[in-house]
């Protein structure tokens, strides 16, 4: 019977040779022994025993497996150790320091942003089985739609028990709020752009909502109540008990204040703070079948599925609910879809303002910034590997391993990243606020505590430990693998302290990344200053709008005549909105004398007579608007429509009837193309009608002088017929700038992480001319003494750092062609990828590679060269 063979395999591991002979045999007799008297079972158990009671130091072998990992005194002085050459290296470790900390910081704001950006709407309990419903209505082509009939929400709730919940709401925009005074007027009002929306009650069973003040369940449940946020409740009461206050909606309806809740978060799509009950929506319409009509897609509509009930099953059921509640037409233009809650954000058919593929994007960046810093680290520190040369040599001439020297330099590294991890947080909390700012649309709050969260720790402790390995290993590698001998007498060569064919090659790797940066800087500047500056098809400029809060003719026509009296006002036009802006969608409509609709919708856009001229959209063929009187039948159409119709010139519209709303227009023009807000794709099939009843806007042609003073007088003028209602006004620029808001942003991240990359860029290349200078002291102390002059010295780095950026260039320029080229087809205004765009990228960075080489070029020349070829 033989003990068990791994307790010996252990003592053979840890037990000292000259023992091990002994202590076997001794414990081989007492296991035969013990086997006989107790048997095998409990032998082998005191056998284990005994070998784990001879793991005591005077058996120990002299030096064990573990013998190599460092002990606290050994840790302390490769410390002490690592300060004291950190300070006497004190340009290097600050070139290390600033390199990491810079892309570092740019790495930490990257994640905050994307961080942020994909945690919309991701903290409600029943995030994951959340599902919003959309529509597609089909016609020749699909137009997307974010919202569904009124009754689907009730239908799937009542009659599908795998349903938990659903909820409707419609948001509104361009509401006026009123306090009562209490004497029958108002004590203030407010024009609401956002934030409100009629909903349901069962938002609060669907979507996590903390609640202040008032009863969940009931709060909403009448017609004419009004839940408010804490911020909305205090800016409406000034800070006094709001429950069972009232509030007058656009002075048709008062609304009782039955609860407050704790204002949303800033990552939500869903962030309502003023919400009025649903049931309000007929009454206020005058329309009592409102919630019955399946006529088209009027209300957002939320599914909470029960857990375990797969999304299919939901989708599943939209064929049956078409075919059973709608006609069969309207059956066939629509189709539902399901969409995860957290894609609110991120899809932009439906509004979402972060498309995934530009959060990649950014995260790639933020990649290739922290890679670019980690080189930059390498290039330093082995930069700087001539110099440790000796000590290297010394270190292992008296007994020093390789293990030794690669913790010493590895705590090295890790001090450098320790404190470039400090100063990259210290910069982060600093560019927080301008982070903040430039996102203020989407009413950004990034804070440096979200770092600290228990999720985000797990990242961001990886990604400190991987810079240290990245920015550290490599260098630490380098440094111990020195030959003693070849260090102390000063023999290493270029392949022993790195390589410069292993230097050039990161270094490419830089001016690949920072030219790629350049040429997105370049490219996305030129495409926003195009459509800042592009033709629209539309006058935008010195065109000031203002409300119309009235549907009355007479009162329109008397808000357009006294407008025109203000001196500096030239001309006055009523709509709808401006050719461009965030315009409703495509409407069916038939042409001509057909049966049946077209097989594609239609843009409406409303104005009258002056309309056109105002915004100098041109006329193509026929007319204008023969007057502004309110039973006007006429219809203007542009160039799309004549396409989309397959008619060869624009003439043969003419005359024709045009129905859409279920009205009857005769078209008598035909105007040319312009935008309607989208820079993404083209131009559709747009009609201009002139009806009064949808009038919501005036425009004013202002001219440029003395403009202070004109929108004054126009405040004055449009708050004395309008005393009840809030004035607001914007120019039209102004709004069309919104629609490029997006790459506005994007342009301000990409120059101020281009200039990061190029900093970056410049110390890894400043590491880069000091490794050659150091290299090459020899070569340059024997081509002067041989006669070189100082140009031709210089040429020497020069070609250098030249083949260098040519290669990065190589690399960069087809890429960032194929990139840049990608992004600009989404545009229908976009710009051409010339080829001096790429020359003007090279141009700068071989300009910045050429400031940041000088010093230390020209300082290498001037070196006496008998100091560069004394012997050592």
């Amino acid at each position: 019977m033989k003990p068990p063979r791994l307790a010996d395999r252990l003592l053979e591991l840890f037990c000292a040779p000259d023992r091990l002979e002994e202590v076997l045999g001794d414990l081989h007799e007492e296991f035969a022994w013990q086997v006989r008297r107790v048997g095998e079972r409990r032998a082998r158990m005191q056998y284990w025993q005994e070998v784990l009671g001879f793991f005591k130091p005077f058996v120990w072998r002299s030096k064990s497996p573990f013998s190599s990992i460092p002990t606290q005194i050994m840790l302390t002085n490769y410390f002490k150790i690592s300060l004291r050459t950190l300070w006497r290296n004190r340009l290097s470790s600050a070139l290390s320091t600033v390199g990491l900390a810079v892309g570092l910081a740019s790495g930490l704001l990257i994640f905050l942003l994307v961080s942020w950006l994909f945690s919309f709407d991701r903290y409600h309990a029943k995030a994951d089985r959340i599902y919003w419903i959309v529509t597609d209505v089909k016609h020749d082509n699909v137009v997307p739609s974010d919202a569904t009939p009124r009754p689907l929400g009730d239908v799937l709730r009542r009659d599908y028990p795998f349903v938990e919940s659903a909820v409707r709401m419609e948001l509104a925009s361009g509401k006026i709020i009123g306090v009562p005074d209490g004497k029958g007027g108002l004590a203030k009002k407010f024009e609401e752009s956002r934030n409100v929306g009629f909903v349901e009650p069962q938002f609060f069973d669907v979507f996590d909502v903390e609640w202040a003040k008032g009863n969940r369940k009931a709060a909403l449940r009448a017609p004419n109540t009004v839940v408010l946020s804490e911020r909305y409740a205090q800016k409406y009461f000034d800070g006094a008990e709001p429950i069972g206050r009232t509030l007058r909606l656009d002075n048709q309806a008062s609304l009782t204040v039955t609860g407050v809740i704790k204002n949303p978060p800033s990552n939500t799509k869903l962030g309502l703070e003023m919400l009025i009950s649903y049931s309000t929506l007929p009454t206020l319409t005058g329309n009592p079948e409102l919630m019955q009509q399946w006529s088209g897609p009027s209300t957002l509509c939320f599914v909470a599925l029960r857990e375990g009930t797969p999304v299919e099953r939901l989708v599943q059921t939209f064929p049956t609910v078409r075919r059973k509640y709608m006609a069969a037409q309207e059956a066939k233009l629509l189709n539902f879809h399901a969409l995860p809650l957290s894609d609110l954000n991120h899809n932009p058919q439906y509004g979402g303002r972060a498309p995934r593929p530009i959060l990649y994007a950014l995260i790639m960046v933020g990649v290739f910034l922290v890679v670019a810093a980690c080189i930059n680290f390498i290039n330093v520190a082995t930069a700087r590997a001539i110099r440790r040369s000796k000590e290297v040599g010394v270190r292992k001439a008296v007994g020093s391993t390789r293990r030794q020297l690669i913790g010493q330099f590895l705590t090295e590294a890790t001090l450098v990243t320790l404190v470039a991890v400090v100063v990259a947080l210290v910069l982060t909390q600093l560019n927080l606020p301008l982070l903040n700012s430039a996102l203020a649309v989407l009413h950004a709050d990034l804070s440096i505590l979200d770092i600290f969260r228990p999720d985000s720790l797990l990242w961001f402790g990886g990604l400190i430990l991987g810079v240290i390995l990245m920015a550290g290993f490599y260098p630490s590698v380098v440094l111990s693998r020195f030959n003693p001998v070849a260090a102390l007498r000063g023999r290493l060569t270029t392949q022993q302290v790195g390589g410069l064919s292993v230097r050039r090659g990161l270094v490419i790797v830089q001016f690949f990344i920072t030219q790629l940066f350049v040429i997105g800087a370049i490219v996305m500047t030129r495409q926003v200053r195009h459509l800042q500056q592009a033709d629209l098809g539309f006058n935008k400029e010195s065109v000031l709008t203002v409300p119309v809060p009235t549907k009355n003719p007479l009162k329109q026509q008397t808000l357009r005549e006294q407008l025109a009296q203000i001196p500096g006002v030239e001309q006055v036009a009523l709509g709808g909105d401006p050719p461009a802006s965030h315009r409703r969608p495509p409407v069916p409509f038939t042409y001509d004398r057909h049966a049946e609709p077209e097989k594609f919708p239609v843009s409406v856009k409303v104005g009258d007579k002056a309309y056109g001229p105002l915004f100098r959209l041109k006329l193509v063929a026929g007319r204008n608007f023969s007057t502004n009187d309110s039973t006007n039948a006429e219809a203007l159409v542009n160039q799309a429509m004549i396409r989309q119709l397959g008619l060869r010139t624009p003439a043969e519209i003419l005359g024709k009837r045009l129905t859409v709303f279920g009205l009857e227009k005769t078209i008598v023009g035909v105007i040319n193309d312009f935008s309607l807000g989208e820079m993404h794709g083209s131009i559709p099939p747009t009609a201009l009608l002139n009806l009064h009843t949808e009038n919501t806007m005036a425009a004013l042609k202002v001219a440029p002088a003395n403009l202070p003073a004109t929108v004054a007088a126009v405040e004055k003028t449009w708050n004395e017929l309008f005393p009840e209602n809030v004035y607001r006004a914007s120019f039209v620029d102004e709004l069309v700038n919104q629609f490029y808001l997006t790459e506005r942003i994007l342009l301000v991240l990409i120059q101020v992480f281009s200039l990061v990359a190029i900093l970056i860029g410049c110390l890894g290349i400043y590491g880069l001319v000091v490794f050659i200078a150091e290299s090459k002291t020899k070569e340059i102390g024997v081509r002067k003494v041989l006669g070189a002059t100082r140009s031709q010295l210089l040429w020497l780095f020069g070609r250098e750092f030249g083949r260098l950026v040519l290669f990065g260039f190589l690399v960069a320029a087809p890429l960032g062609r194929w990139l840049m080229g990608n992004w600009l087809r989404s545009y229908e205004y976009r710009i051409e990828l010339d080829w001096w765009i790429f020359a003007l990228a090279m141009l700068l960075t071989s300009l910045i590679t050429l400031v940041t080489v000088s010093y230390e070029s020209i300082k290498a020349s001037l070196v006496n060269p008998v100091k560069s070829l004394r012997s050592e």
